[in-house]
């Protein structure tokens, strides 16, 4: 299994050297800061990135404003309150992207935010916080579990839009993981999983760094070599 030196030395070598590949690592935001993150922004970026699947992201962020003007800036207990009528009408209003399905799932997404709450006795914000990284696929299932819409990478880009530390199984990283023998099943497959988790925390273990780092620096060392472009 490649250790974290290799990965490190190879990423440098794709990149153009170490000073280089320092300004591509993501850094994650503090527990102390997501505890602070309102329950409407992690709402807000949950529908985002679920519009964003399959689409072009460009226009989703051009039309976002619309979105956040006609679902109450993401309000949670606000839209609980949204009759099916009402969300009927929204969900054909020319401004935003006419989907209805991901439109329900606004809804129903605050429903999991609310009923997370409830159960946990804390803020959404908190309860993310409170994760243990070591567990971070275990996030991802809660996600998929109790959301709508939120399985597969939708669920974990929207993490680490928000600064948490999580790692990605983008197509490099995945490319990676099976090159080396690492994930031999499908990505989303518990095996799959587990075996990325480990991998991870092992390459954490041996660095210091980030969750979210050490998964750019692995996604730079597979597939092609784009130079300027920060990867995943």
């Amino acid at each position: 299994m490649p250790d974290y030196e290799e990965i490190y030395t190879t990423a440098c070598e794709r990149k153009g050297g170490e000073t280089y590949l320092k300004t591509l690592l993501p850094k994650p935001v503090s527990k102390a800061k997501l505890k602070k993150i309102p329950d409407d922004r992690y709402l807000a970026e949950f529908s985002k990135k679920i519009f964003q699947s399959g689409f072009v992201w460009r226009v989703v962020e051009n039309k976002w404003d619309n979105f956040e003007e006609l679902f109450w800036q993401f309000n949670v207990d606000k839209l609980l309150l949204m009759p099916d009528d009402m969300l009927e009408r929204k969900a054909q209003d020319p401004r935003i992207i006419r989907n209805h399905r991901k439109v329900l799932a606004i809804r129903e997404n605050a429903g999991m935010i609310a009923a997370t709450r409830r159960q946990q006795q804390c803020s959404f914000g908190e309860f993310v916080a409170n994760w243990p990284r070591s567990d971070t696929v275990g996030l991802w299932l809660y996600l998929k579990q109790h959301g709508t819409r939120l399985g597969g990478n939708t669920g974990p880009y929207a993490l680490r839009s928000l600064g948490v530390d999580t790692f990605l199984l983008t197509r490099d990283v995945e490319g990676y993981l099976r090159n080396h023998g690492i994930i031999n099943t499908g990505p989303g497959s518990k095996s799959a999983l587990s075996a990325a988790q480990n991998f991870f925390n092992q390459l954490q273990e041996e660095s210091g760094r980030s969750l979210s780092e050490l998964s750019r620096l692995v996604s730079f060392c597979f597939g092609e070599n784009r130079m300027g472009l920060p990867g995943h």
